[in-house]
């Protein structure tokens, strides 16, 4: 998706403690004409109150800020402002606190190494309703997520799903995009568009990266990686 200036702005926010980091990721931001800065704020304590002033579409978050980190006050801007989305910029690809983050609501995160296009792109698909993993740190995700424990009663997690989506959900698993399960399991973009939006009402989550939190939490995102 390219800069279109007949689209309205999406505006933006950045929280993080170090000002360079701030300075430097504003201005990235700025380069795009769809896109808008508008607040800075040292810590997680901070956007918080300026965001009350502010009408904010997506926020970019560093996680280790004093006062209030960034998984609190991811939690805490969701649970306040309907709406506003989460982006997540780390100095890792991931750990713990990036997916507790992620847990917390976040909508993805990249490494603070992405290029201006890059962020573009990541800022209009969680502005869009899309997840984001950092493309280089999908391998971690899905390492990360191998460690989980055997599920004690799979059938009983994967009941509400039929085959076909079980197949998708497998798919999703794996990291693959959209083009690459249609491919997998000969099926249309759109019908492959069509079971994700079904697997997501089911289970009542916002996109496929929290699928894959859910199938960590429940044992199940590690077995479908291993028989990848």
């Amino acid at each position: 998706m390219s800069d279109d200036p007949e689209q309205p702005r999406i505006r933006v926010a950045i929280a993080d403690d170090q000002e360079l980091i701030r300075t430097a990721v504003g201005a990235m931001v700025e380069v795009h004409d769809d896109l808008e800065l508008v607040l800075e704020a040292a810590d997680g304590a901070e956007l918080l109150e300026s965001a009350r002033a502010h009408r904010v579409d997506v926020v970019l978050m560093d996680i280790r800020m004093p006062r209030l980190d960034g998984i609190a006050a991811t939690e805490r801007l969701l649970d306040s402002q309907a709406g506003v989305r989460v982006l997540i910029l780390t100095t890792y690809d991931l750990d713990e606190y990036v997916f507790a983050a992620i847990r917390a609501g976040a909508s993805g995160f990249l490494t603070k190494d992405a290029s201006s296009d890059e962020l573009a792109e990541a800022i209009r698909s969680v502005h869009a309703g899309d997840a984001v993993v950092a493309p280089r740190a999908t391998a971690s995700l899905l390492d990360f997520v191998a460690r989980a424990p055997e599920p004690v009663d799979p059938e009983v997690l994967l009941a509400p799903f039929t085959p076909r989506e079980r197949d998708v959900l497998r798919e999703v698993l794996t990291g693959a995009s959209n083009d690459v399960i249609g491919d997998r399991l000969f099926l249309t973009g759109n019908t492959v568009r069509t079971h994700i939006a079904s697997i997501l009402a089911k289970l009542g989550l916002p996109d496929r990266v929290h699928v894959v939190i859910w199938a960590f939490e429940n044992g199940l995102a590690g077995r479908a990686h291993r028989r990848a």
